[in-house]
């Protein structure tokens, strides 16, 4: 997992190569491919695959438009639906979500552009990877199998709540996916656990500390919010709710953020038809 950090690289100061663009536009992509995640059911894995995938492609590209952004984000949770669902949505249900802005051809060209430019290195491991390693450490017991989680299930959406909202902050692609997992869990964890986790990751204190101060105005405004609750979605387990994405008004959230790129914007993308599937795919 350490080296697949050196091989996948990500950086905000890409957003300096598209001079059309702004950190509040990728905010509400973002925010926008966890609604429709939610909607069919993804996990929180996919969605992360596609962030990741979504800010390495940009990378490789110079002044890409506002309006190429939603069908790169799109096309990029298809890959990583693909990738990572048993049994991903067709390729019509990610056209339908963008309410005709995107048809089936133009997801597949955007996917090959993708592939290439990424050189299929389509496996990294994301924050999500991290925090269910450092979770189940946290809960291992001697006596018990570590390949079947021990861990809270309401405590873990707590902290993938703020994950989730610090993603959206182009921010937070200044730091590594093990240290930005590592600080959201120092939130809802003492020290002395987290000094254990460590051992199994090689980070320390000092590495993490400041990701972990970068964090505190997310958590602060998370705390005046009310807990997120375990949702029940048809065809998934009770053991598996709690790794299916979910999504709540982060939008809303990161206005009140103090620091935030996301200001009180009209949207710029063209919000999915996500109160329910389509009836016809």
């Amino acid at each position: 997992m350490l080296n697949k950090e050196l091989k996948y690289v990500h950086d905000k100061n890409y957003m300096q190569r598209h001079h059309k663009l702004q950190p509040s536009m990728r905010a509400i992509l973002l925010d926008w491919l966890l609604e429709v995640s939610e909607v069919y059911c993804l996990h929180r894995q996919t969605a992360y695959l596609a962030q990741d995938f979504f800010d390495r492609f940009m990378l490789t590209q110079e002044d890409v438009n506002k309006d190429y952004l939603q069908l790169i984000g799109i096309t990029a949770l298809f890959i990583a639906s693909k990738i990572e669902e048993i049994y991903p949505p067709k390729i019509g249900e990610f056209a339908y979500v963008t309410d005709g802005a995107c048809d089936s051809w133009d997801i597949r060209r955007t996917e090959l552009h993708i592939l290439k430019a990424l050189d299929w290195n389509l496996c990294p491991e994301t924050p999500i990877s991290w925090l269910k390693l450092y979770a189940q450490v946290e809960a291992q017991k001697d006596d018990e199998n570590f390949l079947v989680p021990q861990f809270s299930q309401e405590m873990y959406i707590q902290i993938t709540q703020l994950l989730d909202l610090c993603m959206m902050d182009i921010r937070s692609l200044d730091f590594s996916y093990s240290v930005l997992a590592a600080a959201a869990f120092c939130h809802f964890s003492t020290f002395d656990i987290i000094l254990r986790v460590y051992n199994a990751s090689g980070l320390t204190w000092e590495s993490v500390s400041e990701c972990v101060r970068w964090m505190n105005p997310f958590m602060d405004t998370l705390r005046s919010e009310a807990k997120p609750e375990l949702k029940t979605f048809a065809k998934v387990k009770t053991e598996d709710r709690h790794n299916i994405q979910t999504h709540v008004t982060y939008l809303d959230f990161l206005v009140n953020c103090p620091l935030s790129p996301v200001v009180a914007v009209p949207p710029v993308l063209t919000p999915p038809s996500s109160t329910e599937k389509p009836a016809n795919h």
